[in-house]
Parts: C-alpha cells; sequence; structure tokens
C-alpha cells in the first residue's frame, strides 16, 4: 500500500519545533537540508516510484518521497547503504531534509536496495538530473548561454588486473562452476591445470617470476590453457550456454587469435575490451585506464553567482571525446538548456564537430583546431584565410594582393576547388614567396577545401589575445571536476555494471548541483520564504529578503495582514503546547 506525504503539504504543528532552536533551524535551512527539503524533494519521481505498489492492498511502504530523496542523498554525499540507513534513522538533518518526523525510524538494507533497483529499473535517475538541473536553473536565473564542455574518468568498484591475471580470473571462474556442477569433467581435465588455477584471484601466479621472459612464458601458457578450454566445452551445451564460460570466450578472442593452430596474444587488444569479469561493460581509457567516463557541461557566465552543471552524459572510458560533442547538445537541447557559445578542450574541437553544433543547434563550438589539422606553417604568413573566397560555393574571387584568378572551379566529387592564376600577375606579385599557390604547367595553382579554409581562418583566430579571453573560462570546469570527486566520491563510485555506474554517476552530478545552489544567496532567501509561509512560499511573488527566520513582526510589514495573524497565533499556539 502506497505511502505518499506531499512536501509542500503544510502541517499545523511543525514538529521540529520543540526540538530545534531559532538558531539551529536556521543552519538546517542555510545548508543542503533546507534547500533538499523546501526545493528538491517535490522533484523526486513518486509518481513512476508508486506504481510498483498498489493503492490500498499490503503492508504500507516507507514514505517514497523520503525513500527516493534517500537514494539521491546517498550518491550525494557518498553514503555507504549502511550509513545512509543510518542516516535515515538517527540523523535530524536528515530527516528535516526528507520531510520526517524527528523520531527514530526504521529501515533496512534490503529495503533500501529494493527502492534502488526499482530506480534502476525505471531510469530514474536521468529524470532525476534532468528535473533538478532544469528547477535550479529557473529558480536562481542561471545565464546559460555560456557553457564548457570537459570529460572526467570515473573508477567503478572492481580491481584493476593486468592481462595475464584477467584471462586467469576467467579461468577460475569457469573452472569453479565447472567443478560445481559437473564434478566428473572437472576432474577429467589435466591436474596441472587444475592446480594453476586453485588460489584466490589476488594469490594467482605468485610464484612465476618477475622478469620478462617468465611473465612472457606465463601469459602464453595461459593463453593456451583457455583455447584448450574453449575447443573442450565449446559441443557441450550445458556448458557453453553459462554465463562464465561466455565471458572466457570473449576475453579469449580480444586477447588473443589463433594463427595456423597456434594461439597468438595479440599485441594492442584496444580498449573496448573487458577489463574484469566483474564488470563486464567497463572499457579501457589510453591514459587514465579502465572504467568509464562522464563528458559534464556547465555555465560559465560570469554574471552567475553560481555554475550549475547542465548536463551529465555517462559513457564508457574507450569512447572518444571528439564523439561525444552531439550526444551532450542533443541532451541540452532535450531540456532547453542549450547554450550560445561551448567552450571546450582541443579534442573536441574538429571542424566536423564544428560545423554541426553550428548548423543543427546554432551552437559556437569554441576550441583550439586539433593538430594535424593543417601543415606546419607560419601562421603570420599568407594562407587560405587570406584569399576572398564564397564560403558558399568555394570559389576564389580575389588572392590577398585583389588580382582576380583565371578560373576558380570547385569540384563537388572530391570536396576541393582548383583555383588557376595568371602566371604574368603571379611573378611580379611581393608575396609570392609567402603564397600558398604553387608553380604548375597551368600557371600558378592553388588547391583547397572547405574545411582547410575554416580551419585556417580557426588557426589564424586562435593566435589572438580575443580568443584567448573568450576561452579563458574554459579552465573552470577542472575545478568542478575536482570538486564533485572530493565532495560526492565520483572518481570511484562503490558499484559496477554499466546501469548501476550510470545512476551513481548521474545521481553524484545532481547532488553536486544541489551543494552548488545551497551556498548561493538567492536561493537562501528562497528557503526561507517557503519555510516561513509554507503553500503560500512557493506561490507569493513578493521579495523573499524579508523572510529570514527570527525577524520581528515590524520588519514583516510587507506580508498581508492575515498571513501576519495567522502566523503569529499558530506561533503562540505551538508555544502553548
Amino acid at each position: 500500500m502506497r505511502r505518499i506525504v506531499n512536501p509542500q503539504q503544510t502541517r499545523l504543528f511543525d514538529s521540529f519545533n520543540p526540538v530545534l532552536s531559532e538558531r539551529a533551524r536556521q543552519r538546517l535551512l542555510d545548508d543542503w537540508p533546507g534547500v533538499f527539503r523546501h526545493v528538491i524533494l517535490e522533484l523526486m519521481p513518486v509518481g513512476t516510484l508508486a506504481g510498483h505498489f498498489s493503492v490500498g492492498m499490503g503492508r504500507p511502504t516507507k514514505e517514497l518521497y523520503s525513500m527516493a530523496g534517500l537514494i539521491l542523498l546517498m550518491e550525494q554525499l557518498d553514503w555507504t547503504k549502511d550509513q545512509a540507513v543510518c542516516a535515515y534513522c538517527f540523523h535530524m538533518n536528515v530527516h528535516y531534509a526528507l520531510n520526517l518526523e524527528p523520531v527514530a525510524h526504521d529501515l533496512s538494507v534490503r529495503t533500501l536496495e529494493r527502492y534502488i533497483d526499482l530506480f534502476e529499473q525505471d531510469d530514474l535517475a536521468a529524470r532525476v538530473m534532468h528535473d533538478v538541473s532544469i528547477t535550479l536553473v529557473e529558480l536562481l536565473d542561471i545565464r546559460i548561454d555560456q557553457q564548457r564542455l570537459d570529460s572526467t574518468h570515473v573508477f567503478s568498484n572492481m580491481a584493476q588486473l593486468g592481462r595475464t591475471r584477467l584471462m586467469g580470473a576467467a579461468i577460475k571462474q569457469f573452472l569453479t562452476q565447472l567443478r560445481r556442477h559437473d564434478k566428473a569433467a572437472y576432474e577429467s581435465l589435466a591436474e596441472s591445470l587444475r592446480k594453476r588455477y586453485a588460489p584466490s584471484v589476488h594469490h594467482l601466479f605468485g610464484d612465476t617470476g618477475k622478469d620478462s621472459e617468465s611473465r612472457r612464458l606465463l601469459r602464453q601458457q595461459v593463453a593456451e590453457d583457455m583455447h584448450a578450454l574453449i575447443e573442450r566445452f565449446s559441443q557441450d551445451a550445458s556448458h557453453a550456454g553459462r554465463e562464465t564460460y561466455k565471458t572466457l570466450e570473449r576475453i579469449f578472442y580480444e586477447q588473443c587469435e589463433v594463427q595456423e593452430a597456434k594461439v597468438v596474444i595479440k599485441a594492442k587488444p584496444g580498449g573496448q575490451v573487458m577489463q574484469n569479469p566483474s564488470d563486464p561493460d567497463a572499457t579501457r581509457d589510453g591514459h587514465k585506464g579502465p572504467g568509464y567516463q562522464v563528458q559534464i557541461s556547465e555555465t560559465c557566465n560570469p554574471q552567475n553567482e553560481v555554475q550549475l552543471v547542465t548536463s551529465a552524459l555517462p559513457q564508457t572510458a574507450s569512447v572518444s571525446d571528439s564523439g561525444s560533442v552531439a550526444g551532450v547538445l542533443e541532451d541540452l537541447a532535450g531540456s532547453q538548456l542549450l547554450p550560445e557559445q561551448m567552450a571546450a578542450d582541443t579534442s573536441y574541437c574538429s571542424d566536423e564537430n564544428v560545423q554541426k553544433a553550428s548548423e543543427a543547434y546554432g551552437v559556437e563550438l569554441l576550441g583550439p583546431v586539433p593538430s594535424g589539422s593543417l601543415k606546419d606553417k607560419d601562421i603570420h604568413q599568407l594562407n587560405i584565410d587570406d584569399f576572398n573566397i564564397d564560403e558558399n560555393t568555394e570559389e576564389v574571387i580575389c588572392c590577398p594582393a585583389g588580382h582576380s584568378p583565371v578560373s576558380s572551379e570547385p569540384n563537388q566529387d572530391t570536396g576541393q576547388s582548383k583555383t588557376v592564376m595568371s602566371a604574368s600577375v603571379c611573378e611580379r606579385c611581393p608575396f609570392v614567396e609567402e603564397c600558398p599557390v604553387s608553380k604548375t604547367r597551368e600557371g600558378y595553382v592553388l588547391r583547397h577545401s572547405g574545411q582547410e579554409r575554416r580551419i585556417a581562418g580557426r588557426r589564424r583566430e586562435q593566435d589572438t589575445e580575443v580568443f584567448r579571453e573568450r576561452y579563458r573560462v574554459r579552465n573552470g570546469i577542472e575545478g568542478t571536476n575536482s570538486g564533485m570527486k572530493r565532495r560526492t566520491g565520483l572518481g570511484r563510485v562503490r558499484v559496477r555494471g554499466r546501469p548501476r555506474v550510470f545512476q551513481s554517476i548521474l545521481l553524484k552530478v545532481t547532488g553536486w548541483n544541489i551543494l552548488r545552489a545551497s551556498v548561493c544567496a538567492k536561493m537562501r532567501e528562497i528557503v526561507y520564504r517557503r519555510a516561513s509561509l509554507g503553500i503560500l512560499g512557493y506561490l507569493w511573488p513578493m521579495p523573499v529578503g524579508i523572510f529570514s527566520p527570527g525577524r520581528p513582526r515590524k520588519d514583516r510589514r510587507d506580508l498581508p495582514e492575515f498571513i501576519l495573524a495567522w502566523s503569529d497565533r499558530f506561533r503562540r499556539m505551538a508555544m502553548a503546547a
């Protein structure tokens, strides 16, 4: 049976009045508990959660707003499940944040796990991130026209295994399950093979030498053991259908190949390979290691009192930054939080991404040109950008010296334009040594594409002080990534597996926005207003500075008289009680 208490519902007597002093209440309102109770809690997806329970049958559920809020708080404050249960039962600031009575509550870890599973099942973390971000941006009047983009690495709760230990762990898991379900088949294997994988995963191959030759021979032996097991059980449906066998087979073909009946270990298997059997979704970034990553888009307008994250796109670690721009912009468009300018690192700012961001979303992608986009030339010499070129047809109108070409013909198949200049004109030109034209039998020829023209212009622009001043705001997102890892534990989450890791990432980023909003003066005024007037505080459009707790009645003269009268009457009744 569903149990739901609307956070906006006002109470005749506030149960926190007898247990909180004015100073203690003000501390709650000034910090994240006040923001959570009076702004965030009402945004929890209780309607979806309620769909899993009967309206009138069965034992009452835990209060659904409080349980949804607890799952968010657990990630925001980087709690374990035991810490979250303890906070729900005994911590007064959590009771206030979750709109619970200030008494001891009962909650088990298993019940919390059940609600976490429901969150994952309905993909509610993405919805919470979306709703909270939009609400905070609107309430705080955050300007979203300028944003910055970066990615940060996230480790899941798994061990980092080398290639040999990874293959050994897969063999051990298969052999353990084989011994449990088919002991005769297990005992039919060679005794040397069984003994080799008898120790625990972290003690495998402990007696092997540390020199490079010993490690090479061991890796080859493990690879051959994998191949032998795959051939031995591939035709046995009772074992080939098990997850441990599929993992064994996947790791073998990702790390090895068979050439003329000989097992050969791949020199470079790439990043999109399994990193640990306990987390089959994790991949590897060549520089940062195994795990996941998240693309973060954050506001950076200097007029904002605080900067908030507007988009978080979780990914596996092997996804390139360059291929993530479209996904981030699509997410921002879905939330109606698209900026006018997006400052990003070099890896994001390929010509293709810059063009797509501008044409499809109307966003200026601001960042340095990736290295290798143009031949290394002195950017102060003449280049394609100095020619007068029609941007629509890519036809050259005139050269930097003002001379018209003999011909300029774009080729639609190759995407390049061929421009021929008069030899008599170019030979007498004082800029011929600096000009990018080449001397041929036809005369002086210039070949260029639209991409080369745009990159030449961007390369010239990024060497200006104006560009450096505009691009300076991007550096602030490094502090945001560091802050999220310190405050919310984003650097290493407590779960593994793609669905649960993605949920944890989204809720941690949402929690970071809540923590940032709680230090904003405007948010404190909103919290004071809603705490002072209850449901009227959500609707009353007057200035909010007069709602600070503890202000005498004469300092609230702008309030309607009937509100003052009822407020004083409730206060006297509470004191008498």
